[in-house]
């Protein structure tokens, strides 16, 4: 897949502050990348650096094939950018909001009040789109920043805390329509988030972030199989294996050790790849299984076990 964003030693000093400290990484076209992180690691001034509003004190970044620092006029035409505060005109209607935005974005005349339609009525704004935009719920106004931000059609949005300070319902209509955008519409989507649930339904792949430097960066499988050596796999039995047949699992290739508990066999493994084998072996000796469980550690594993580890700056995938 084409890149999208490459980014080489990116480095941003404010004063003796490092907020950015030399990170590197890359997003291929359509994936959606968490970038994750405290309040203060760095995510919203490296938006701002991939958008061209800050300069950077050292390193190279290249967005959409532009460079952001001399190119950032013509990129931030390109890109559509949702910040965790939306900056909307509270005085006017949503729709007299899109009409705007739009005309400051340079969409045609001719077809922006169509496209101002089509997009409140894709998030389930028009029977609302003539009343004032300060009489909105947060949720309301956050769909609408969202849907601002698609006004030109952007190939990648830059998305900070989408769902910060939103309620449960609220949070998932928005994540919601974060997936449709980047799993439906192909967008590739840069998303700043501490919210570890979200980002784990959303991303393709996480960086994580703290003190201005990337921790670990990869999917979740390669996060895991960095931190944890081996897989276990749980198993429901029909009947318990005999003391022999525990033996001759045991002796299986790639297998590390077993804990067998009443209807139940845990296997640990060395890899993912060996489970469809050991399942093989396990029916061929006999064996009745009525479900087969790889347990899988959550994002939110991964962060506080990586948070343990020795902070280095740990750019590039796992």
């Amino acid at each position: 897949m084409p890149t999208a964003i490459e980014v080489h030693d990116l480095q941003r000093t404010f004063g003796s502050i490092r907020a950015v400290d030399g990170i590197s990484f890359s997003v291929e076209e359509g994936e959606v990348l968490g970038f994750l992180g405290p309040n203060g690691a760095g995510k919203t001034t490296t938006v701002r650096l991939l958008n061209g509003v800050l300069a950077p004190t050292a390193g190279t970044a290249r967005v959409l094939g532009l460079d952001p620092t001399t190119q950032g006029c013509h990129l931030r035409r390109r890109t559509g950018v949702l910040t965790e505060t939306p900056s909307l005109y509270e005085r006017l209607t949503a729709r007299d909001n899109l009409l705007t935005f739009g005309a400051l974005y340079g969409v045609p005349e001719a077809s922006l009040p169509g496209k101002v339609k089509g997009l409140l009525e894709q998030f389930d704004l028009l029977e609302r789109a003539d009343d004032k935009v300060g009489g909105y719920s947060k949720g309301m106004k956050q769909r609408l920043a969202l849907a601002r931000a698609l006004l030109h059609d952007p190939p990648l949005l830059f998305l900070d805390e989408p769902t910060a300070g939103l309620d449960p319902e609220a949070a998932h209509q928005v994540s919601g329509l974060i997936a449709q955008l980047s799993h439906q519409g192909g967008r590739t989507v840069f998303l700043c988030t501490h919210n570890l649930d979200e980002a784990q339904r959303l991303c393709d792949q996480v960086a994580m972030l703290n003190q201005g430097q990337i921790l670990a960066l990869g999917t979740l499988e390669e996060l895991s199989r960095t931190l944890w050596k081996g897989l276990w796999v749980d198993f429901t039995l029909e009947r318990d294996l005999g003391p022999a047949l525990l033996d001759e699992v045991r002796a299986l290739p790639g297998v590390q050790q077993i804990e067998a508990v009443a209807g139940t066999l845990a296997v640990q493994v060395e890899a993912q790849s060996a489970v469809p084998d050991l399942v093989a072996a396990l029916v061929a000796q006999g064996a009745r299984i009525e479900r087969v469980n790889p347990r899988q550690h959550s994002l939110e594993d991964i962060y506080f076990e990586i948070q343990k580890q020795p902070q280095g700056g740990n750019d590039g995938r796992a």
